[in-house]
């Protein structure tokens, strides 16, 4: 349902500024509360309403601030697709950026990945999909060997894609005034929308390990 997320609020920058650099224990705490409030239970508001949208996005967790001082100036969440796949978002005082991951894989998922991309059917189709993503804006990057792995022609024609042992297709959605309205519960549906097609053919193709 629709209306729970107003956007977040012009103040939430204010909280964020006063935790920049190294801010100390009573900082943290005195700005705790208003962190809360402005800050984090914006973005659990963002993804209800995406979830309410397209409930393949209702597996979504919103960090907490931890010890460390980044965790403070930097509000993450993530909405899981699948075994290590996932959507992160993080808001913070560059605004909000997106991107689409698999990563820190489980044993046995690089070989399923390889296979996948060595396979003609499936291989073309991702090398397509990395391609239409990067048009859109996306930074293509992950955990990549320098070589080739082992067992592959080092002149694959999908090389590039065979040296990831991770994949992540990451931008920035800005920091203009629609962070502080509704339309930012759009401007995510349509990133995520962007990035649909990659992160369903890894879901297809990177099951759990056995």
């Amino acid at each position: 349902m629709r209306g729970q997320f107003t956007g977040w609020p012009e103040q939430a920058m204010d909280v964020l500024w006063q935790l920049q650099g190294e801010p100390t224990h009573a900082t943290r705490e005195r700005y705790r509360a208003d962190r809360e409030r402005l800050v984090r239970q914006p973005m659990i508001a963002l993804l209800n309403e995406v979830a309410d949208t397209d409930p393949r996005y209702e597996d979504f967790s919103v960090w907490h601030y931890r010890t460390d001082s980044w965790w403070w100036q930097h509000q993450g969440a993530v909405i899981r697709l699948g075994r290590k796949i996932e959507i992160s978002l993080r808001f913070d005082l560059d605004g909000l950026r997106i991107q689409g991951a698999w990563w820190y894989p489980d044993p046995g998922q690089v070989d399923m990945f390889r296979t996948a991309v060595a396979s003609e059917g499936s291989g073309r189709e991702l090398s397509a999909i990395v391609e239409d993503v990067r048009k859109k804006g996306y930074d293509i990057s992950g955990d990549v060997m320098k070589r080739p792995p082992r067992g592959y022609p080092t002149d694959h024609s999908r090389t590039n894609l065979l040296r990831h042992r991770s994949l992540i297709a990451a931008r920035s959605l800005g920091c203009e005034e629609w962070l502080h309205t509704p339309e930012a519960v759009d401007r995510v549906l349509s990133a995520a929308a962007d990035l649909d097609a990659l992160l369903m053919w890894l879901v297809r193709h990177i099951k759990r390990a056995a």
